[in-house]
């Protein structure tokens, strides 16, 4: 079945362009994650190949037409931008789409923040805060140097961690991203969720995803978090707590360290009856769902006219077709990722 991008055509453009998005089943779409480059300079194993093949400059978005797109969602409603990758911070002059997309903040966006390894994250922190940056995502599966080089194959825990530091130090609330991963990390989540809350930060445990083909066998990685879950609550108290961050995570206050942890569960408990979510990538593909390959091209619209409502046309088509939820499961038989393509093309 050809999985390629539905094409914009003929859309009627709109009297209003900044038409609220209602997904077939009565979710606002509030939360656009992009991806500005599939490009990273880690090579985590659950994630991508070590011998990736990326897309050619010449395919992606300028920073001026991911903008464009960014604005034309947050006309449309719209709170919450996440800039991801591949890593965010390796895309050339990505600071000047940052400061350009912060002019929307307290103008119908609520929040700009990001996720990444956090390898570049030192020197951009600063101009990061300057632009109205107060939260960030930063991905650590591990406080052992050796096995943290091992599972991102090029990464370096002591640069991460001075990025970690330099953020703090400018005042952006830094929350640490794990995938628990079998016979990895599974035994240091204690010490790990120690250490996030002893510096301030909430730690959110995340499932790894059946996405692309990354050179290592998911299927043996697999850890389900309520497995995790029941093994912590042997040492400490877990409350459930209504706290959200505008994602899929659920968040429970730690007792005896007065700290959040969250859990993303694409496969124990999917999270996609109240999913607000869409993500776009950096050749204007939009994907509805993480878990789902239909996807919509925006960048024939964008492109056609510089008229935004014929833009917000071919948006409103595509979340007409935002599916209920995803179809992630662990296929032990074949041991194929349930899609095709890596996770640093979405993002996550």
């Amino acid at each position: 079945m050809d999985q390629s991008p539905t094409v914009w055509r003929d859309a009627q453009p709109l009297v209003d362009s900044a038409t609220p998005m209602i997904d077939p089943f009565g979710r606002a779409v509030t939360y656009l994650r992009v991806s500005v480059t599939d490009r990273c300079d880690f090579r985590c194993t659950y994630c991508m190949s070590e011998n990736m093949t990326f897309l050619p400059k010449k395919d992606l978005l300028t920073l001026e037409e991911l903008d464009r797109l960014c604005s034309a969602f947050i006309a449309k409603g719209v709170r919450k931008l996440r800039l991801t990758g591949g890593e965010p911070l390796v895309r050339k002059n990505i600071m000047h789409l940052v400061r350009g997309l912060s002019r929307h903040i307290g103008s119908g966006l609520d929040e700009l923040t990001l996720t990444t390894n956090g390898s570049q994250l030192a020197r951009h922190a600063q101009e990061l805060a300057d632009c109205g940056v107060r939260r960030i995502n930063v991905s650590i599966d591990t406080l052992d140097p050796d096995k943290f080089k091992a599972i991102t194959r090029w990464g370096e825990l002591d640069k991460v961690m001075e990025g970690v530091r330099a953020a703090q130090a400018a005042g952006i609330h830094v929350k640490l991203n794990a995938v628990a991963l079998k016979e990895f990390n599974e035994h240091e989540i204690p010490e790990l969720m120690r250490f996030a809350h002893g510096e301030g930060m909430d730690l959110t445990l995340i499932e790894t995803m059946p996405m692309g083909e990354t050179g290592e066998d998911r299927t043996d990685q697999y850890l389900p978090l309520s497995l995790v879950r029941q093994r912590l609550e042997e040492q400490f108290t877990l409350d459930d707590i209504p706290y959200r961050t505008g994602g899929p995570a659920r968040y429970v206050e730690v007792r005896e360290t007065g700290g959040r942890l969250g859990f993303i569960t694409p496969l124990t408990h999917n999270f996609c009856e109240s999913c607000n979510r869409v993500r776009l990538t950096c050749t204007g593909t939009l994907y509805m769902c993480l878990g789902q390959d239909d996807a919509a091209d925006l960048r024939t619209a964008l492109r056609a006219s510089d008229d935004d409502a014929y833009l917000s046309a071919a948006i409103d088509e595509a979340i007409s077709r935002k599916p209920k939820g995803h179809d992630f499961i662990i296929d032990r038989n074949h041991r194929k990722p349930a899609v095709a393509r890596h996770m640093s093309v979405t993002g996550g």
